[in-house]
C-alpha cells in the first residue's frame, strides 16, 4: 500500500453538512436540507446544492448570510407556550412567534415538534438538532399528555375507534388514550388525551372526527418532562444531571454512559457579608414600629418623670355638705 493510498484512506470522512448544521442548532436536517435547496448555505462564499456534503467543521460556513459556530454540548428548556404565537422563526402573516418572546440571552435554539398558534403549554427548546429528531420519534415512546376542554357531544363509537388507532382522510393515527375529567352528557367538557406521535393537528382532528370541537388545547407533558408550576411565557433550562437522565438512550447512542457522569453537589451556602450582623426582627410589630428616642429625649422623659414623683400629692376635692 502506498503512501499516498494510505493517507487517503485514513483521511477523516467528515459528517454530512445536514446532520453537522442540525446539532449547531440551525435547524431540523429536514429544515436544513430544504435550506440547501433554497440556496442559503454556503461555504466560503460558494453555495451547497446538496446535503450529502461531507464536513468536518462549520468553518466558513454561512446560512442566509449568517455565521454557524461550532455545536456545543446538547442543553433543554422547558418552555410554557401561551396562545397567539406560532412555532416558527419567519412566518409569511407576520404573526408573533414563539422565539420573539423568548429571552435576549438565550442561544438559538430550536423547538422539539410544534404547537399550533392556539395551543398553550409545554413546548421543548434545544440547541441540537439531533435531539429534537430524537425526542419527536414515536420510536423514542415519550408520551405527549394534552389538557383539553371541548364543546358537543362525543360519539363513543368513533372515541373506541381512535383508542385502537384509525385512519381519517388517508391518514394513519395510532392508538390514544382519552378520559373524561367531567360528566358525559355535558356539552362543554374536559379531556386528558395522551399520544405517543404528534402528527399535524393530531389531537384536534381527532376529536373533531369523535363529533366535538376543542375550544382550549394545553400540552401538560411530554415524556417524563411536565408543566408542572411553571408561569405562562416562562422558560426554564433543564441542568446537565436532569438533561442526561432523561434522554438517556440518546446519550448512550452518542457513546456517553449516563451511569458514570458525576452526582452533581449540592449548592453551598453563600458566605456571609463582613460587618454587624443585623438584628433579628422583633415579634411585636406595634413595638417594631416605634420610632428609636435619642439620648437627649431619654433624659428629657426620665426627668419629667421624677419630677411628678416630687410633687406633693393632690388633695382630694371637698364633698359638698347636704343641707
Amino acid at each position: 500500500m502506498t503512501d499516498e493510498h494510505k493517507t487517503e484512506q485514513d483521511a477523516p470522512k467528515g459528517e454530512r453538512i445536514a446532520k453537522m448544521l442540525a446539532r449547531a442548532g440551525v435547524g431540523s436536517r429536514r429544515a436544513v436540507e430544504r435550506m440547501i435547496e433554497a440556496g442559503m448555505v454556503k461555504i466560503d462564499g460558494k453555495v451547497i446544492d446538496t446535503p450529502a456534503m461531507l464536513i468536518t467543521s462549520v468553518e466558513g460556513i454561512t446560512v442566509d448570510g449568517m455565521v454557524v459556530k461550532e455545536p456545543e454540548p446538547p442543553r433543554l428548556w422547558k418552555y410554557h407556550k401561551v396562545a397567539g404565537r406560532v412555532t416558527s422563526y419567519h412566518d409569511p402573516e407576520d404573526r408573533p412567534t414563539v422565539f420573539q418572546a423568548l429571552p435576549e440571552n438565550m442561544p438559538r435554539v430550536i423547538s422539539v415538534g410544534r404547537l399550533d398558534m392556539n395551543t398553550e403549554g409545554l413546548l421543548l427548546l434545544t440547541n441540537d438538532g439531533g435531539l429534537a429528531r430524537w425526542l419527536e420519534l414515536p420510536e423514542t415512546g415519550w408520551v405527549r399528555t394534552y389538557k383539553v376542554r371541548v364543546y358537543g357531544r362525543l360519539n363513543k363509537r368513533a372515541v373506541r375507534e381512535i383508542e385502537q388507532g384509525t385512519t381519517i382522510d388517508g391518514v394513519v393515527y395510532r392508538p390514544v388514550e382519552i378520559k373524561l375529567e367531567d360528566h358525559p352528557d355535558r356539552s362543554n367538557q374536559w379531556l386528558t388525551v395522551s399520544i405517543r406521535e404528534g402528527k399535524n393537528r393530531e389531537v384536534r382532528k381527532l376529536l373533531e372526527y369523535a363529533g366535538v370541537q376543542v375550544t382550549r388545547l394545553i400540552r401538560l407533558s411530554y415524556g417524563p418532562l411536565e408543566l408542572g408550576k411553571l408561569g405562562r411565557g416562562e422558560v426554564v433550562e433543564l441542568n446537565d444531571m436532569d438533561l442526561k437522565k432523561a434522554c438517556r438512550d440518546y446519550f448512550i447512542a452518542q457513546g456517553i454512559d449516563p451511569d458514570e457522569l458525576p452526582e452533581e453537589k449540592p449548592k453551598s451556602k453563600p458566605a456571609p457579608k463582613s460587618g454587624w450582623a443585623k438584628a433579628k426582627p422583633k415579634k411585636n410589630p406595634r413595638r417594631a414600629n416605634k420610632r428609636k428616642m435619642s439620648s437627649d429625649q431619654i433624659n428629657r422623659k426620665k426627668n419629667r418623670g421624677q419630677e411628678s414623683k416630687n410633687k406633693p400629692a393632690r388633695k382630694p376635692a371637698a364633698k359638698p355638705q347636704k343641707k
